[in-house]
């Protein structure tokens, strides 16, 4: 009954009460936001990301990217290419230390497998396609329902190959998109600076400012003469995007309106008190100590092998990352506090809610805190068949057995995940498992987990689970009598039959295929909890957006990962009392960190430079010298690194790379006082770019604004 009501509260009255900067607002809500943007002085049209500027951002899968130029050049940050970088590395070329630069088209080298450009095509509403009409009965039945008619949606909106289209809820399910997007397969790397310089710092200072990395690093999209996606090819020409950034080496000064704009993974702003205590108390806390283990294990077992060490550095470099990350958000929870604050605002939201009753709205906090309580309790189950099988070559295996018997029913009817779409994605996925893997590592983590499995709760383990599981003791044997550590046997189960997995010798798939019940029966309890979610989230979203807007609050969609734009000021903060940070950083702090040693070793080319003082027009009038970062209250996620920071005409001043550690509590709880994000200054990049890696023929392709007051003026290219 509330759905009419929902859909015109979310996406036109709720938002006229936005304060600060929270948000990451969908394109289409930015019209209403004009007032609040033109107060800071953005004028900009940008409800249509087919248009300029949003119609060069571009997604990577894993990070945000931008066009910069008209053949197809992006830019994005340094540690989103990490792992390509290190796939193109040797002992006599190691570009990882040194950097690389594509002189020319033809020296630039290639990614990593499976590596894309995914350029947002369409985005529709399909709410009312999607959820009219679904039956009343189990939540099964619902989920099961709602997700053929995805399928059929999906179905209908992949007219070419070339196209991916995925349905996104927003709003807790309140409202449903198809985003459709082009997948350009053919990346190559073109330009890193050395490690030294992307990556100064390391995990000393992740999450924390001030900072000194230049984060960045350009790819370029080819596709086939046709114009179209093809699979990676010395044929393939640059491709030809609607629409490229115009970099500004003006840069910005203390107190400038920024936008921000790139795929925001996930946000949970919109959570219960008693989804946050589980978070909190439960599933951070196991989910911290099992990445802990996991590092030192991977440690103990690449000790002595520089093969080994490098296949893993990136995903303990991301373990790293994740675990102080996890950290910062357990102490933002005491901090803040955040249960006891939703306890408060789920009080005031059901108090409102008798002052002004709506049909059912009782029943469906009651019945909504029942299926809620269900969710945790099954996630706590899942998670512990995560632990239990926590190996790449055990989930390998769970994925081909899974395919072989999705495969029994007709491609329409399939799970999301194993349809026919899906398969090229796993066969690449099997094959770049080689790039990350060594078979003792995979075999010491797998034991690891079997001891950290063993130490949960009891009623954490889904029911009959032990009794499926080698001992430790019997893990080497367990993968001696395995095959699928060779990537030709393993691509050799795609498509076998679901009798042939169950009349394997091999040693894992044996497990995988008795595994199989337990992870059926999770799933089937999963579909009935998101069936019931799904009916009634909506409802109570309905309600929290209603009584937000009776008090001119603001009221966004959670980050899903598909196009957003924040906005905010550079401007500095206060992380407690007695310390105030500033907006910007410059290189003499890369001068002042450099220590010679990782990972504060600058290379000696860029300590010539800032020693010489050769900043030319990149140098900051105010600053007396060049910035290298700057951080602004823009509201962003993980997801967001390598987003487009965009000055008020919207040409490119900075990368988005990370955020303050005080800010990692801001995807469930936004303080815009001290949550701030840290991004690359422009100048930066174009300075080391000049003056360190002399990529002369990048500069030449971007289009540059340069400072109309520098007497080192370069004419506009």
């Amino acid at each position: 009954m509330l759905r009419p009501i929902i859909l015109s509260l979310a996406l036109v009255g709720a938002v006229g009460g936005a304060q600060a900067s929270e948000g990451m607002w969908q394109p289409d809500q930015l019209p209403l936001l004009k007032p609040q943007l033109a107060r800071i002085g953005i004028n900009l049209p940008l409800s249509d990301p087919s248009r300029h500027p949003l119609a060069a951002i571009v997604s990577t899968g894993n990070c945000s990217a931008s066009f910069v130029s008209a053949d197809g050049l992006i830019v994005t940050n340094h540690h989103c290419v990490a792992p390509s970088i290190a796939l193109n590395s040797t002992p006599e070329h190691n570009y990882m230390a040194n950097g690389f630069v594509a002189r020319t088209r033809a020296a630039e080298l290639p990614t990593v497998r499976g590596a894309v450009v995914l350029v947002t095509d369409r985005t529709e509403n399909v709410t009312e396609r999607l959820t009219r009409g679904l039956p009343a009965g189990s939540g099964r039945e619902r989920h099961d329902e709602m997700q053929s008619r995805i399928r059929a949606l999906n179905a209908e909106c992949e007219t070419e190959r070339y196209y991916r289209c995925q349905v996104v809820a927003a709003l807790r399910g309140l409202v449903y998109y198809r985003v459709r997007q082009f997948r350009i397969r053919d990346v190559r790397l073109v330009y890193a600076p050395s490690e030294k310089i992307g990556n100064f710092g390391g995990d000393v200072d992740n999450f924390e400012w001030p900072r000194q990395v230049g984060d960045f690093a350009f790819l370029r999209a080819y596709v086939g003469k046709d114009g179209r996606p093809a699979e990676p090819s010395a044929d393939n020409v640059p491709f030809k995007p609607r629409d490229f950034l115009v970099v500004s080496a003006e840069g910005v000064r203390n107190g400038d309106p920024i936008l921000l704009a790139g795929f925001p993974g996930r946000t949970t702003r919109y959570k219960l008190p008693s989804e946050i205590r589980y978070a909190r108390d439960v599933y951070f806390p196991a989910r911290l100590a099992g990445m802990q283990a996991d590092v030192a294990v991977i440690a103990a077992s690449t000790m002595g092998s520089q093969g080994a060490g490098q296949r893993y550095a990136g995903l303990v470099k991301n373990f790293n990352s994740v675990i102080k990350r996890t950290q910062g958000l357990l102490d933002g929870f005491t901090t803040y506090d955040v249960a006891a604050i939703r306890d408060q605002e789920d009080a005031d939201l059901r108090n409102w809610l008798r002052q002004n009753p709506s049909a059912g709205s009782r029943e469906m906090l009651a019945e909504l805190d029942v299926a809620v309580g269900a969710d945790l309790a099954l996630s706590s189950e899942e998670f512990a068949l995560q632990v239990a099988s926590h190996s790449d070559l055990i989930n390998s295996a769970r994925m081909l057995y899974r395919l072989a018997l999705e495969r029994q029913r007709p491609d329409g009817r399939r799970e999301n995940g194993f349809q026919d779409r899906d398969v090229g994605g796993m066969r690449t996925r099997l094959a770049a498992l080689d790039d990350t893997f060594a078979l003792n590592v995979d075999e010491a983590r797998y034991s690891s987990a079997l001891q950290r499995y063993a130490r949960l709760a009891q009623k954490a383990r889904p029911k009959g689970l032990d009794a499926l599981l080698p001992a430790p003791a019997a893990v080497p044997a367990l993968y001696k009598g395995s095959e699928l550590a060779d990537v030709a046997r393993r691509q050799a189960w795609i498509g076998r039959d679901v009798e042939a997995f169950r009349k394997s010798d091999d040693s894992i798939i044996k497990l995988a295929v008795k595994l199989q019940d337990i992870g059926t029966a999770l799933d089937n309890r999963r579909k009935e909890v998101n069936g019931d979610l799904d009916r009634l989230m909506p409802q109570y979203m309905a309600a929290v957006i209603a009584w937000k807007k009776s008090q001119g609050r603001v009221v966004y969609s959670d980050a899903n990962s598909t196009l957003r734009v924040s906005f905010g000021l550079v401007a500095p903060y206060s992380p407690r009392d007695g310390v105030s940070k500033g907006a910007f950083t410059t290189v003499d702090g890369v001068r002042q960190k450099n220590t010679g040693k990782e990972p504060f070793a600058a290379p000696r080319e860029l300590l010539d430079a800032i020693r010489e003082k050769r900043f030319g027009p990149f140098r900051d009038p105010a600053l007396g010298t060049v910035p290298v970062n700057f951080i602004s209250s823009a509201d962003t996620t993980g997801g967001n690194s390598g987003s487009a920071v965009l000055n008020k005409r919207g040409e490119l001043v900075g990368l988005n790379f990370d955020s303050t550690y005080e800010s990692i509590v801001k995807d469930w709880y936004f303080d815009s006082a001290i949550t701030r994000a840290i991004h690359v200054d422009i100048r930066y990049m174009l300075w080391v770019m000049k003056e360190v890696d002399h990529a002369d023929n990048l500069l030449a392709e971007l289009t540059v604004k340069y400072p109309r007051q520098s007497p080192n003026q370069s004419p506009d290219r």
